[in-house]
């Protein structure tokens, strides 16, 4: 197989380079679980680790290059700053506490170099061509420069031009110490914005495997500074566009440096059926060796973000009526087909299949936990219905979301203003939040900030819920989200508390889905309303009738005059069997509120159904799974 370089997860088909065919030793690893934090969390810190600067060739060349790592720090702290696509001043209303700039490892900082005409890449052969392609340095010569990348790189259209070839972008543009220059200043803008205690930069970046046009790609971090940083280079798809081989190369790092690093994969809604298979990258059966190294090192996945919302859909779960959420499903390549979804491209599938994967091996692959963010290419980190800034320059403006995205066949308002990662750590400090993602006590939301908590503990009461020593007494006789439980022969008590943002809408329900392995070895879903707004009561069915909708279409306002402000209950599994192996985590709903496409709708005059989108929907929280395993 060939090394394929990628336009930042989004925005080009695959560029096929050289190298890929890298043999890599198995390296033979064990999953250590994360230590319990020494003080217990009292709050859930805010972040986004997904968030793309001009320092992504993509983002560059697209017509963006003020997004760079310092104002997306910058923004993410509240400081108010020029949008680097409109020139508007934008600002959070409510700062961020941690953010990851993940730039793409492919061609790292270069093409931005090769225009501001630092010689080491802009007088090379390849950075010539760009210069030449690229013109005024804007609008469409940067468009005419990215066509040329892409075609040259995937082999669309031989350069008849200038000569060149994809090996020799690579070796301009990538290889040796060339990306070395942006890897320091990427690092030491992390450290100068790291403040501990009160908002923490994570140094990070995306490995961006496209392997036929399959989305397999992870964002890495660290919890390292930047003098431990410096001393390595980001891995890439150019060095291997194989999961294992970015695993070995992880392993070998930590052993050698002394760092540590988590990888996440993202929009596996997109991965053409790759991203939780049940083979590996040779296509041999997944093995034991292969489900502990992957457990080891991708500890959460992240579920929801703008392009799309990956924990399941209506054709993997037809008897979930909230299933269809946010689906996008654009492969990313020219021709932008949207394929049926198979259980291969969403979390619960996936949670469901490693069951039957650790039945058959011992060992489970897809132990993950869920996380949200944005993915967002323009610098800023904008999750809000009211305050969506866009993926990327080509969808930056309510005018513009009616045209191609050029991210498959999708137009902008097919993106989705979302998402968050919410974690629960004792302090605001790089090393806290890093161990809150091993141990995976994480939460995704779709850009909202509910809180929320969920325990499981054969000792677990209602009557705990109001007790003084709560939350202490959860962590004492139970595990938190992420964890694992040995069962009894009883029924664990499930402790759920959601809290609605102070700043947003109230909640409708929460609900429990559990995954489990039934007699015949096949793995089971079921969700369940545990706790729920107003005197609504389950039919004959046992379904739970809607919330209401209180949204003005012509004004784009709501009210809170149904819901929830908290929901809470502990609750115990009707059909608990001690003998199976299950999962069991939290959907928090909130009541309907405006999708950003009616508020661009009523902004621009035009009927809500010319954006093909819903006017309103229900923002949610995913919880971390909790797994039971028999004694």
């Amino acid at each position: 197989m060939k090394n394929r370089l990628v336009s930042a997860l989004i925005l080009a088909p695959v560029i096929c380079l050289f190298g890929c065919d890298s043999q890599e030793v198995v390296v033979q690893t064990e999953a250590v679980p994360a230590e319990a934090p020494s003080a217990l969390p009292a709050r859930p810190f805010w972040g986004d680790t997904h968030l793309h600067t001009s320092y992504s060739f993509d983002v560059f060349l697209f017509g963006t290059p003020g997004a760079t790592p310092d104002l997306a720090y910058r923004f993410a702290k509240g400081e108010a700053v020029p949008s680097p696509t409109t020139g508007d001043t934008w600002q959070l209303s409510r700062p961020l506490d941690f953010l990851v700039v993940s730039d793409h490892a492919e061609l790292m900082g270069n093409v931005a170099r090769v225009f501001a005409s630092e010689a080491d890449v802009a007088d090379t052969p390849s950075g010539r061509a760009f210069l030449e392609e690229g013109g005024s340095d804007e609008g469409n010569d940067l468009l005419n420069a990215y066509s040329y990348l892409v075609n040259v790189g995937a082999g669309v259209k031989a350069d008849e031009k200038h000569g060149l070839t994809a090996a020799d972008i690579y070796r301009d543009l990538h290889a040796g110490d060339k990306r070395n220059r942006v890897w320091q200043d990427i690092t030491e803008t992390a450290d100068a914005h790291n403040d501990p205690g009160s908002f923490t930069a994570f140094i990070g970046w995306e490995w961006t495997s496209h392997p036929a046009g399959a989305n397999l790609h992870r964002i890495v971090f660290t919890p390292a500074d930047a003098s431990q940083a410096q001393r390595f280079a980001p891995y890439s798809q150019l060095e291997s566009d194989r999961p294992e081989d970015l695993w070995s190369w992880l392993t070998r790092t930590r052993d050698a440096e002394g760092v540590d690093f988590i990888a996440m994969p993202h929009n596996s809604n997109v991965s053409m059926g790759k991203m939780f298979g049940i083979e590996d990258s040779d296509g041999n059966p997944m093995s034991a060796d292969y489900a502990r190294r992957r457990m080891e090192w991708e500890k959460v996945v992240e579920v929801t973000q703008i392009k799309g919302d990956s924990e399941t859909h209506p054709n993997l779960s037809p008897t979930d009526e909230f299933a269809d959420f946010e689906t996008w499903n654009f492969v990313m390549i020219p021709s932008g087909p949207t394929p049926e979804p198979v259980e291969a491209e969403y979390a619960r599938p996936a949670l469901k299949r490693g069951l039957e994967i650790e039945a058959k091996t011992g060992v489970n692959p897809y132990r993950f936990g869920m996380i949200g963010s944005t993915d967002s290419h323009t610098g800023l980190s904008t999750a809000s219905e009211t305050n969506f800034a866009g993926k990327g320059q080509k969808d930056s403006r309510p005018e513009l979301r009616s045209k191609p995205t050029g991210l498959g066949s999708s137009r902008g308002w097919d993106m989705g203003a979302a998402g968050l990662v919410a974690a629960w750590a004792p302090e605001n400090t790089r090393q806290a939040i890093f161990d809150a993602f091993k141990r995976r006590e994480v939460y995704a939301t779709t850009g909202t900030r509910i809180g929320l908590r969920f325990f499981a503990g054969a000792e677990l009461t209602q009557a705990q819920l109001a007790d003084a020593s709560y939350p202490s007494s959860a962590y004492e006789v139970g595990v938190p989200m992420g964890g694992e439980l040995s069962g009894g022969k009883d029924a664990p008590g499930f402790l759920v508390h959601a809290m609605k943002d102070p700043e947003g809408a109230n909640l409708d329900r929460v609900q429990i889905i559990k995954g489990w392995i039934d007699e015949d070895g096949q793995a089971q879903e079921r969700i369940f309303d545990v706790v729920w707004s107003g005197d609504r009561k389950l039919d004959g069915q046992g379904r739970l009738p809607a919330v209401g909708n209180t949204v003005d279409l012509k004004t784009g306002e709501y009210t809170n005059d149904i819901g929830a402000v908290e929901l809470k209950t502990v609750w115990r599994d009707p059909q608990f069997d001690p003998s199976q192996s299950a999962f069991y985590y939290v959907r928090v709903l909130e009541i309907p509120t405006p999708r950003y496409s009616l508020l661009d709708a009523i902004a621009l005059g035009v009927d809500v159904a010319e954006t093909g989108r819903p006017a309103t929907l229900q923002e949610r929280a995913y919880s971390s799974p909790i797994w039971v395993v028999p004694e």
